[in-house]
């Protein structure tokens, strides 16, 4: 008896359409969960009394120069991350490796600007003396965040197709803004300095 591989399948009904929506909490756990970090991230920035500073690399003439090129290389890494999503969603061609390059130039990002962070409100805080300063503040809070929801959103199933690509769009975005108000500021009033 021979088998054809390519003959259609027969005797198993295709199970049933899930017609149920999914629970407002899949969505609701994520923002509650993104709206706390952001308001305990801006309330220690608020009620913490500065430090000055927090770290320094040597090689490095301030912590200001530290932050922004760490600041730099997590923009860089984002911008790798943004144009491997691009090719994971078939927007541009790509390699079939693109998801894992996604993968890893997001937690290289991450891991490049938790120091950043650490350092701005450990060693600044939460300051609203300028409006280029108030925005990085709120936006630097409102960034760790965002990145929590989407954290938590990876991990769920059945999400809306385009809810992904807002939600990390979103992150790119204002990791984006976090860097021209600090590293580019820093770059444009010190010089591009090590």
């Amino acid at each position: 008896m021979t088998v054809d591989p390519n003959a259609a399948t027969q005797g198993f009904p295709s199970p049933p359409p899930d017609h149920h929506r999914p629970s407002p909490a899949r969505y609701l756990i994520p923002a509650l969960v993104a709206a706390a970090v952001a308001v305990a991230l801006g309330v220690y920035g608020k009620v913490h009394d500065p430090a000055g500073t927090a770290f320094n690399l040597a090689g490095f003439s301030s912590t200001g120069a530290v932050k922004s090129w760490l600041a730099t290389v997590a923009v860089f890494f984002a911008l790798v991350q943004f144009t491997s999503a691009l090719m994971m969603y078939g927007r541009l061609p790509g390699p079939s490796w693109s998801s894992t390059l996604h993968r890893w130039s997001g937690r290289a990002a991450f891991l490049v600007a938790v120091p950043v962070a650490v350092h701005c409100l450990y060693a600044l805080g939460c300051q609203t003396y300028e409006t280029r300063v108030f925005w990085h503040s709120l936006l630097g809070c409102f960034f760790f965040g965002a990145f929590s929801a989407k954290m938590l959103l990876l991990r769920s199933e059945r999400l809306p197709n385009w809810l992904l690509p807002i939600v990390g769009g979103l992150v790119f975005a204002t990791l984006t803004v976090i860097w021209l108000t600090s590293a580019l500021w820093f770059f444009r009033t010190f010089g591009v300095t090590t």
